[in-house]
């Protein structure tokens, strides 16, 4: 595959556009890849870096990976996320099942980091945690927390931890 490499900004406008469907979040840690799908995340200008900030919730094996390695790619389709990987990156966990085998997705050799891009999903944002935080649930407004993080039977809230990344590498993979 060629890497046509690009400035991240150019395409900004795409990236979070296709947020608003589903990109897909890949990690590695312990020679295991696994890859999720995000909605939420935001791009821009941190520390005098360019930074992509995503949202791992605490309960998914993808954020066990990378608070283990620090590194993540971020996939995004030229179209629209595939239903198929939606449904499978996006519902069932990495701990029980190989997503990257079972969806047919090839791995392709990252350019500065240990994460591979994915060449279905070739728009890829190489990115390295500068910083991350766990959300307090006690600082999200009312409205906000009792939609999207409702307590379980103990009274435990499934937060996110803000992971804000440095955008090492961004480019498009293509057939040779």
């Amino acid at each position: 595959m060629k890497r046509t490499e690009i400035r991240f900004s150019d395409y900004a406008g795409k990236i979070i556009e296709a947020l608003r469907s589903g990109i897909l979040l890949t990690t590695k840690a312990d020679g295991k890849v696994n890859t999720m799908v995000i909605g939420w995340g935001t791009l821009g200008i941190n520390w005098s870096r360019p930074v992509m900030t995503v949202f791992v919730r605490d309960s998914r094996y993808t954020k066990q990976l990378l608070d283990q390695n620090g590194e993540f790619t971020v996939n995004v389709p030229m179209e629209k996320l595939s239903p198929q990987v939606m449904q499978t990156a996006g519902s069932l966990s990495g701990r029980d099942i190989d997503k990257i085998a079972a969806l047919g997705l090839t791995l392709i050799e990252p350019a500065e980091i240990s994460v591979p891009a994915i060449a279905e999903y070739p728009l890829t944002l190489e990115c390295k945690v500068l910083y991350s935080q766990r959300q307090h649930e006690e600082q999200l407004p009312d409205q906000i927390r009792n939609r999207l993080y409702p307590a379980d039977e103990n009274g435990t809230m499934d937060a996110h931890t803000s992971y804000y990344a440095q955008i090492v590498a961004a480019y498009i993979l293509e057939e040779e």
